[in-house]
This record gives C-alpha cells, sequence and structure tokens, in this order.
C-alpha cells in the first residue's frame, strides 16, 4: 500500500456531500471475533460488496500479516480480495522503507513474514516497533526495548489500542507498554495507525472524506479517528463497545448500530 506521512486534509475537496463513495470496515470486533463470524456479516458484506462502493478493510490487527490475515477470513467465509486488506503492519513497513530504519521488532511471529527484509536482530537498531505481541511483553525483551530508546532509537507504535475483545472477554493490548515505555525511556510513540489521520485518508486515496463511512467497534481509534478527518462513523455495539462508548466522543458518532448487519443497511438506505 501507499503510505503518505504528510496528508493535508484540506486539498480532499466536496463534491457531493451526501453521497457516499466509499466504505471502510474495522475487522476484529466489527465483522468477526478471533476465529467466528459476527452473526450475520457474512451476508452483509456480501450485500455491501454488490454496491459500486470502494470498499476498503482498515485494521490495526498485528498479530498477522496480511497473507495470514486474508487467509482467516476466507476460512471464516468472507469474501474479499488481499489487495483491499489496508494494515497498520503495512504502513508501519513503508515508514521504515522510507526512512531506511534498522528496527527492533516487537511483533507476534505470524506478523514477521511482512517484514523479512529486516534483520531479526540488527546491530545498533535505530528504532523500536512495536505491536500487538503478548510474547514480546516481558521484562527482558522490554528492558532491551528501553535501552535502545535510551541510545536514541525511535519509538514507533503501530497502534496504541487499550484493548481488544477475544473469546474470552477483553484483554490488553500494546498500548499500556508502549505507554510504559514513553514513561521511562522519556519519549513520545510515533503512531502509525487508527486513529492516525494519514492511515485513514491513505485509505480513502482520491476519494474525498465526507463521501466515505468508518464502520467499527472503537468509538476512538475507528469512529473519532474517521470523524476527525470528515468521515461518517459508525459505531457498531459487538467487539469491545461498552455500554455508553458513544457519549466518550463529541461529536458523537454518526450512527450507533447494533452490528455490521445494521450498519450494511442504513448506507444501503442512502446510496
Amino acid at each position: 500500500m501507499s503510505f503518505k506521512i504528510d496528508i493535508d486534509i484540506t486539498n480532499k475537496a466536496i463534491s457531493n456531500p451526501d453521497m457516499i463513495k466509499a466504505v471502510l470496515i474495522d475487522l476484529n470486533g466489527t465483522l468477526h471475533i478471533e476465529d467466528k463470524a459476527i452473526p450475520g456479516a457474512i451476508d452483509a458484506l456480501k450485500k455491501l460488496s454488490k454496491q459500486k462502493l470502494n470498499v476498503k478493510f482498515v485494521t490495526n490487527t498485528t498479530k498477522e500479516s496480511q497473507r495470514v490475515l486474508h487467509e482467516k477470513l476466507k476460512s471464516i467465509g468472507f469474501e474479499l480480495n488481499k489487495d483491499d486488506i489496508v494494515s497498520s503492519l503495512g504502513a508501519a513497513k513503508a515508514l521504515l522503507q522510507q526512512r531506511k530504519l534498522r528496527p527492533m521488532l516487537m511483533l507476534a511471529p505470524e506478523a514477521l513474514e511482512d517484514f523479512q527484509e529486516f534483520p531479526t536482530q540488527p546491530e545498533n537498531p535505530n528504532a523500536v516497533v512495536i505491536g500487538l505481541a503478548p510474547s514480546e511483553f516481558h521484562y527482558e525483551r522490554l528492558n532491551d526495548a528501553f535501552r535502545h530508546l535510551q541510545n536514541g532509537a525511535q519509538l514507533i507504535a503501530i497502534h496504541e489500542g487499550k484493548y481488544y475483545r477475544r473469546f474470552d472477554g477483553l484483554a490488553l493490548g500494546p498500548g499500556c507498554f508502549i505507554k510504559g515505555l514513553e514513561y521511562s525511556a522519556q519519549c513520545t510513540a510515533e503512531l502509525i495507525g487508527k486513529p492516525n489521520a494519514s492511515f485513514f485518508l491513505s485509505a480513502l486515496g482520491d476519494i474525498p472524506p465526507n463521501q466515505a463511512v468508518m464502520i467499527g467497534d472503537d468509538v476512538n481509534d475507528d469512529i473519532k479517528g474517521a470523524m476527525d478527518v470528515g468521515m461518517q462513523g459508525y459505531l457498531v455495539q459487538t467487539g469491545k463497545y461498552r455500554t455508553a462508548d458513544e457519549a466518550k466522543i463529541q461529536p458523537p458518532p454518526t450512527e450507533v448500530l447494533p452490528s455490521f448487519v445494521e450498519a450494511v443497511d442504513k448506507i444501503l438506505s442512502q446510496i
């Protein structure tokens, strides 16, 4: 994917603010939870895909490479093209390539195949890249990251999610570990994925933000992030959604809907 670090939002001119041309869709918590589809989501996506809309899947998922994630979604029953998955992993890789960095990669093993061009144990890394990687979040590994940051390495957060939904309940995201490193190393992480404005705008391409809808279960990363760049935000009450999440942001979400199924019905009623 093409990832632009600096994008002027004012260049996104409006032609018809009432026309929906693009739909960005979150994955885990919105279409599925781990390896189980949200009820009705498979058929709803089929209905949406038949329309003349630019449909992209924007995800902060960092536990799996694009290939593994695509195969997982297909095995669940979703029909989508691999190239339509716009991931924060891909954005992070593009950034590393652009800046020619030598990263210490704190990523899950299933995600590393997207970073094969980078050494697994680089000499004197000048960047520390963190995703959701439970196997990496132990004292010795975090301490190595801390020491590299103390020596001038840049901290890059693929995302700063507070938590996500698993079958056994909510689970910690990478955000608390990133904040801990910021505190101890006295640095500030550069955020790559949602809610970064550049991430949303890169997924939209040439489509003006106010002709686009974001569907997601995270009121901050999905909905507020999208609405801040001028998109509509449809918050679904599945995944990590918790009662009254919609009251946590201003302005409130464009729509609050029970699930992806109702979100698709709402979009289809407007085109």
